[in-house]
């Protein structure tokens, strides 16, 4: 079954900047299971929507890569805010581009 979630994260986007361009140099062959990522800056920091085959998937390349990318850009530090976490089930994702119907 499809998983997604909505991110909001209150931190600057430039953090957003970073972290992206550090996993996307550790992913260069893809992430297994993401069918979408989009990114945008909010009034309060940034917003993550993505969408996986699965929150196995999910939860698998958070614990691998994005877990230790945070602690590396922060020094180990914990965020000062943690950020607010809605998942949901996909009722439809198209991106006829990529082939992706869900």
């Amino acid at each position: 079954m499809a998983y997604g979630f909505v991110m909001d994260v209150p931190a600057p986007v430039q953090f957003y900047d970073a972290m992206h361009a550090a996993l996307a140099r550790r992913t260069s062959g893809g992430v297994d299971g993401l069918l979408l990522h989009v990114a945008r800056q909010t009034s309060a920091g940034f917003q993550i929507i993505e969408v996986w085959e699965s929150k196995e998937l999910c939860d698998r390349y958070t614990a691998e890569l994005v877990d230790p990318t945070i602690a590396e850009l922060t020094g180990g530090k914990p965020p000062p805010m943690a950020p607010a976490v809605e998942e949901f089930e996909p009722r439809g994702l198209v991106l006829p581009a990529a082939h992706v119907y869900v």
